[in-house]
């Protein structure tokens, strides 16, 4: 093995484990967004650096806003709140994966990169045909390769330690 590939295997590495990290702080942010009484979705925007720029809960209650996501409310913000150069280098981190809207909006807002834990299809065997939550079966890949600029999409990552958040949410 040549220094080369030693040097991208401890980035390989670190990354991996970056990503874990964040993606456990999201899933911290879900269950503070349960004991708020919203549904079990959170988001966390990091720059290239590693700083926390933004984390959003589930926006749901109390005015049953259902566009109220928080993948949508961290794009949201981060647009009014944070440069193009460095929404293109930061990481969306979300507790599930991001659903057509939300993809969307992450598109438009110019976020490079997300990272999620419980993909669109395990959820809907959680949510079912919940009122408060009909999943789309729409891959955010696919929205984002309908797009003309890139966006890297890792996931699922932590698959099951995401899917405990839903247990019993969706029975109620």
């Amino acid at each position: 093995m040549n220094d080369d590939s030693t040097a991208d295997d401890q980035s390989a590495a670190g990354t991996q484990a970056r990503d874990a990290h964040f993606l456990r702080h999201s899933f911290a942010v879900a269950r503070r967004s349960m004991s708020h009484g919203n549904h079990p979705f959170a988001a966390v925007l990091v720059d290239a650096g590693g700083r926390v720029l933004i984390e959003a809960e589930n926006g749901y209650m109390p005015a049953r806003d259902a566009t109220a996501h928080a993948e949508r409310l961290v794009a949201t913000q981060a647009c009014t709140s944070i440069a193009a150069d460095i929404r293109a280098t930061a990481t969306l981190y979300s507790s599930a994966e991001p659903c057509a809207m939300c993809a969307g909006a992450i598109y438009w807002a110019g976020i490079g990169r997300v990272v999620y834990g419980l993909s669109e299809r395990r959820l809907r065997d959680f949510t079912g045909n919940h009122p408060e939550n009909p999943t789309l079966d729409l891959p955010c890949r696919n929205v984002f390769a309908s797009g003309q600029r890139t966006t890297e999409v890792v996931g699922p990552l932590l698959e099951d330690e995401a899917a405990a958040l839903h247990i019993g949410v969706w029975d109620r």
